[in-house]
């Protein structure tokens, strides 16, 4: 997309896919670099084809597998909050550097446990060596240590199918959406002359919300704000 567009033009993404996944991915260009962090933060939805009697040393098709020919009799996988540990081959950093980086070299990566919520595992078919899930789960949230809590098992295949309101069904690279519908998830507030004017400088406006919301004037969206001391803080200001 970088290639395509004007120099100099800021492209960015919300959220990448492992090398061996495919499916869904949001491509930020220009302003909507800046909405960057709301767009990380939505849930994601997988379809997810976990190989069963078989384990992986990176949990994906790119290690060294090897067949131990355990399976469970119904490979079913948790929901709700869990304390999940990232993969060591992943890209969380620890003192800098890239897990993965550090698995590569032989060493062990020493990874913390992270809260994670997954909202829906649905299992959609199993024929005794695969499972195939479909995942409604929080950012952040590693498929891949989700398959291995089956037993002895590697995620085969991924799909990334929804980000939020968004579905894969509706991609198009050639499509682009205007910043303040795709933030339509985050609620509105419709500011007036003067609190536009404010709110374009980067000041405070009188009100209250509960979280970041639309700053909007004359059906543009101007800003993202948030609550601070009982006021609305411009948080992220896109007006020119």
């Amino acid at each position: 997309m970088r290639r395509t567009l004007p120099k100099k033009t800021k492209v960015g993404h919300a959220g990448t896919l492992d090398p061996f996944a495919t499916g869904l991915l949001l491509v930020l260009v220009g302003r909507a670099t800046r909405a960057q962090q709301f767009l990380m933060a939505l849930p994601k939805t997988y379809r997810a084809v976990a190989r069963l009697g078989w384990v992986s040393t990176t949990g994906d098709p790119e290690g060294e597998l090897s067949e131990t020919g355990r399976i469970a009799d119904d490979p079913q996988m948790p929901t709700g909050d869990l304390m999940q540990r990232p993969h060591a081959y992943s890209a969380v950093k620890v003192g800098g550097r890239r897990a993965y980086d550090i698995a590569r070299e032989g060493e062990a990566p020493e990874l913390a446990e992270r809260p994670v919520t997954v909202y829906r595992a649905e299992r959609l078919a199993f024929d005794g060596e695969r499972a195939e899930f479909e995942i409604e789960c929080s950012a952040g949230t590693y498929v891949r240590q989700l398959v291995a809590g089956l037993g002895d098992a590697y995620c085969e295949a991924l799909e990334r199918t929804a980000i939020g309101p968004f579905r894969l069904a509706d991609a198009d690279p050639e499509r682009v959406v205007p910043l303040a519908d795709a933030l339509a998830f985050l609620p509105e507030r419709v500011l007036d002359e003067a609190e536009a004017q404010a709110v374009a400088h980067g000041r405070r406006v009188a009100g209250a919300i509960d979280g970041p919301t639309r700053l909007m004037a004359a059906g543009e969206l101007l800003a993202i704000g948030r609550p601070r001391d009982g006021e609305i803080q411009p948080d992220v200001v896109f007006a020119q």
